[in-house]
């Protein structure tokens, strides 16, 4: 058994390993400081500045393109899709997550009341009536559990601005789909008059065969050439369908029940004026930027909640009772007892080990902030130069289809003339019509740009300064 020394030299043993313990560590939560990453200062297409920086992140930037169906479908979008419900549903969780982190420092209260019945052979029965309370309690007097409510409150700061990248995403993919089947109506139809010329000119060729003007080989060229539009066709159609069934997806209702009706894209919608040249600073309204640079300050304050949980902790523990065999007396006689304790948890080799996994996080959190805004350097560069180039294309290509225009009724007026053929004018017709569908898909592509950069912009949000809010918490 050991004697009263011994235990004195264990104690005194214990307490100089915590001292040299203690004096090896770090306890002192870390400052927050934003992560460094590539500054940029200006952005490469500088010479198609149209709009302020205000205009190009007003809220309800698709009204711009001023068709109020795609209005309507963005509202139902947002009432009604599934991925938004289930941001919407994290940030509650986000927000329950907080009061539990706050709870940490509360006092535990158990209480309990009983009874028991015993007969033994012989022997009268006899109850046995006890009640009983016990409050236990960790003082959180290095603020530990308020770091731990601090990293929570980031955690929450940045599953809000998730549901708002996850409302860019969705605004995006609703005008894109809706475009993409516009798109598709209008080529259903232009494929259509096209298959219609073809048939027209697989007729001319009949007639001058069966005179004996063409070989034979020339009327099937020509019908196969036909088989190969209607092929085309019916993909088109199909492709429409499977575009609506996405979009019905989207907007939250079941693929099948939502019908799109038909339109040309080139009528309905009008690529509104695009914000390039605009400075980086916009990039800080990025939902997935402000949502990675709040998941480094929560995991600084992590560190800082682990650093804390190294120091001595107090924690207080209170009993009290009774137990009679009469349930009247169960009040005349009662126990009280309180034990407060210190426990040195820098002994403690995982919690040591805690704080190294921690601080290694902040590590993961830093760069996966800094890959986020490289990546948004490099969507919204690459959404302004596909949208001046594609609107340099559609230049080239209006002037293309203006002078096949002409062509083609020149040719015309030269078969009423009978200087050409027929043959030439349908070819010549073929040609403005394939011209008329590269127009048009260049004019899609132009739309679904101008949706990528206002995402790649942040979008109407309100901009949102981390550093402040890692300034107003105490370290």
């Amino acid at each position: 058994m050991p004697t009263q020394g011994s235990r004195r030299l264990a104690w005194l043993a214990s307490a100089a390993c915590a001292a040299l313990l203690a004096g090896c560590a770090d306890f002192r939560p870390p400052v927050y400081q934003r992560p460094e990453t590539p500054a940029k200062a200006e952005w490469s297409r500088q010479d198609s500045i149209t709009v302020s920086p205000r205009e190009a992140v007003q809220p309800n930037w698709w009204h711009n393109f001023n068709d109020p169906y795609l209005d309507g479908l963005i509202d139902q979008a947002l009432a009604g899709n599934y991925d938004i419900k289930v941001l919407a549903a994290r940030i509650r969780v986000a927000t329950a997550q907080i009061g539990e982190a706050r709870a940490g420092g509360l006092p535990v209260i158990d209480i309990g009341a009983g009874a028991s019945f015993e007969k033994s052979t012989g022997q009268k029965s006899t109850w046995t009536y006890n009640a009983g309370a016990q409050l236990n309690w960790d003082i959180d007097i290095w603020g530990k559990v308020e770091k731990g409510v601090q990293a929570q409150t980031a955690e929450f700061r940045a599953t809000e601005a998730d549901w708002r990248a996850g409302y860019l995403t969705l605004v995006s993919n609703v005008s894109t789909t809706y475009f993409t089947i516009l798109q598709f109506d209008e080529q259903i139809e232009q494929q259509t008059r096209t298959v219609a010329k073809n048939g027209q000119i697989l007729g001319t060729y009949q007639a001058m065969y069966q005179n004996g003007l063409v070989p034979k080989i020339r009327v099937m060229q020509q019908q196969a050439e036909i088989n190969r539009l209607n092929k085309d066709l019916l993909e088109l159609r199909r492709s429409r369908d499977v575009a609506e069934n996405a979009l019905a997806t989207l907007v939250g209702v079941p693929a099948g029940n939502l019908k799109v009706p038909a339109g040309r894209l080139q009528d309905r919608v009008q690529p509104p004026s695009v914000p390039a040249g605009l400075p980086s600073q916009l990039l800080a309204r990025r939902p997935d930027i402000v949502a990675a640079e709040y998941r480094v300050l929560a995991a600084y304050n992590i560190v800082g909640q682990a650093r804390l949980a190294q120091l001595p902790s107090i924690s207080l523990t209170a009993r009290g009772g009774t137990a009679s065999f009469a349930l009247s007396d169960l009040l005349k006689s009662f126990t009280f007892g309180f034990m407060p304790s210190i426990n040195l948890p820098m002994l403690d080799p995982s919690v040591r080990a805690r704080v190294k996994t921690t601080e290694a996080q902040v590590g993961v959190a830093e760069n996966e902030y800094g890959r986020a805004v490289m990546t948004a350097f490099e969507e919204v560069e690459s959404a302004l130069v596909n949208v001046d180039a594609h609107k340099k294309q559609r230049v080239e290509l209006q002037q293309q289809v203006e002078q096949l225009r002409v062509v083609s009724a020149q040719i015309e007026a030269q078969l009423r003339e009978g200087v050409v053929s027929q043959l030439e004018v349908f070819e010549t017709e073929r040609s403005l019509l394939n011209a008329q569908l590269q127009l048009l898909a260049v004019h899609q592509q132009i739309l679904a740009d101008t949706v990528t950069l206002y995402k790649a912009l942040g979008g109407g949000w309100p901009d949102t300064e981390v550093r402040n809010t890692a300034a107003s918490q105490p370290q």
